[in-house]
């Protein structure tokens, strides 16, 4: 190669590396969701996905968690109905608590089991027809749930919660990682926050239609269920009609041409040739890698640091204290004067706040960046923890204290919302390529479901051995999740996935990178002396 090729040769690298700096400093600019009205007219096929899948998918799984707390005194004078028709003799107290509890847990043994097979379908049968097939399930436990009363069986709720919890379990990861593959990179972040939405959204129909004016009532209840039904048959009959992911048509079937289509399709005719370059180079890097199965994902030591902030994360967001929040309010709002039949439109309040902040986070994420709302939200949520555990342990003295500690229960759920709620899901399907995001998924939503499990048992002994002062454990868990973050967490804003990946191997081999980058200035002082 001679000197007018070397010249040519850095003339050509260093123009294609200032015009990817370029594109990036453009998406960094843009303010994505400054103007909602032209996104929703420049891209409605990617809106109309993002509403069918949110509705198919996590809007299931919140709306599962309140759902069944308004009629439950009914569900049980159902259960001690049946069991006297059937041995002659009331139910005891004992088997009335097992039963119920059952009944309760069984949703969430269902979402493990729906998480861990989730990334063996997606990969089996792709994202779009495991997500149709899923929405059979809602259908079908609504059939077992509403029929339960004729066939004079609450075995037939049992089944059912646990369909409701597969499906749940199954499509959090389909639709998560769905969403992480069908927007273009301004609209990334808005685009990943919608799963928190629909699930906040969902909590929110769950405690709405358990209202007395509703479906809490002993005639009603049997058709709680019906919302999800309904939502799974918009989904069933729309989704064939939408396109799958373009990465998924390009790197997974080999389909090009399907791929340009899904891309028009979504994102409109413009310009995208950016974010197709990056799809092939992603598929190229990755040409010689198989899909990973959770096992070699674990396995793998060039994505340990990733798996690290994926379980931190993860342990975090369920640690942080918000089930604590929803399980103690009713006392906090009960020791305020509130009766018992004003307690649930308080906490249906709470729920409406809970959903405004995760709105509220789809407007942020992209300008202040994942890293940031995530480190405010935390700090600003354990600050919220210790004025409410002194709010607590002196209402005795000063009364008006209880409301200030409402005003902080309902903070403190605005601040999860637009912090952790909103931006965590989002950081862990950015910073895992295409061949090992369905595994990594399938890790959180493992580690969702049990974490959700562990603290419904254990938190009630928590309160009652700690009281007030419980909520300082979830403090610790808020500062050790903040230290961790805020040294191992990089910015994952305006990035590309292979970009992401190169940002932790940099934290992970700090020395080479330092070395790398001494090596190459010295080969550049070298190389610019020949000119």
């Amino acid at each position: 190669m001679g000197t007018g090729d070397k010249g040519s040769f850095i003339i050509s690298v260093s123009t294609s590396v200032s015009g990817k700096r370029s594109g990036h400093d453009r998406c960094q600019s843009d303010p994505p969701m400054s103007n909602l009205l032209h996104n929703l007219v420049h891209y409605p096929r990617l809106f109309q996905l993002i509403a069918v899948l949110g509705f198919g998918g996590s809007f299931q799984y919140g709306f599962q968690i309140p759902v069944l707390n308004s009629p439950s005194p009914f569900i049980k004078a159902f259960i001690n109905e049946t069991w006297l028709r059937r041995h002659n003799s009331p139910i005891t107290g004992g088997t009335l608590t097992l039963l119920w509890s059952l009944i309760v847990s069984v949703y969430s043994i269902g979402g493990l089991i729906g998480a861990l097979v989730s990334g063996y379908f997606i990969g089996l049968y792709g994202k779009r027809t495991c997500q149709v097939c899923n929405s059979i399930f809602p259908v079908v436990a609504f059939v077992l749930v509403a029929c339960c009363r004729i066939a004079r069986s609450f075995e037939m709720i049992l089944i059912g919660r646990f369909l409701f919890g597969f499906n749940a379990g199954l499509g959090m990861n389909i639709h998560a990682q769905y969403l992480s593959e069908i927007a273009p990179k301004k609209l990334r972040g808005f685009t990943n926050v919608t799963c928190c939405i629909f699930v906040t959204f969902g909590k929110f129909c769950g405690q709405l239609v358990g209202l007395s004016e509703l479906f809490g009532t002993e005639s009603l209840w049997p058709y709680v269920m019906s919302v999800c039904a309904v939502a799974s048959l918009v989904q069933l009959f729309l989704l064939p009609f939408l396109p799958e992911t373009p990465p998924y048509l390009l790197m997974e079937k080999q389909d090009e041409a399907g791929c340009m289509k899904a891309v028009q399709q979504l994102w409109g005719k413009g310009d995208h040739r950016e974010e197709i370059e990056e799809m092939k180079q992603e598929k190229a890097a990755m040409k010689s890698i198989k899909i990973m199965s959770v096992l070699d994902l674990l396995r793998d030591r060039s994505v340990r640091l990733q798996i690290y902030v994926m379980v931190a994360l993860m342990v975090g967001m369920q640690l942080c204290g918000i089930n604590a929040i929803y399980f103690y309010s009713n006392e906090v709002f009960r020791e305020a004067g509130f009766s018992d039949d004003q307690i649930p439109y308080i906490v249906l309040g709470v729920g409406v706040c809970e959903t405004l902040s995760a709105v509220i986070a789809s407007f942020l994420i992209d300008r202040f960046g994942r890293r940031g709302l995530l480190l405010t939200g935390y700090s600003l949520m354990g600050l919220a923890l210790v004025l409410l555990t002194v709010s607590l342990s002196l209402k005795v003295w000063f009364p008006w204290l209880s409301y200030a500690s409402i005003a902080l229960i309902i903070l403190f759920t605005l601040l999860f919302g637009v912090g952790p709620a909103g931006v965590t899901l989002a950081i862990c399907v950015e910073i895992f390529t295409q061949t090992s995001r369905a595994a990594a998924l399938v890790v959180v939503g493992s580690l969702n479901w049990m974490g959700l499990y562990v603290v419904g048992m254990a938190f009630p002994y928590i309160v009652v051995g700690l009281r007030q002062y419980c909520f300082l454990v979830f403090l610790v868990c808020i500062v050790l999740t903040v230290i961790f973050c805020f040294m191992f967490l990089p910015e994952t804003k305006g990035k590309s996935v292979l970009e992401v990946t190169e940002v932790f191997r940099k934290l992970k081999f700090p020395r080479q990178h330092v070395l790398g980058r001494a090596q190459n200035s010295n080969n550049e002082q070298i190389m610019s002396t020949r000119f």
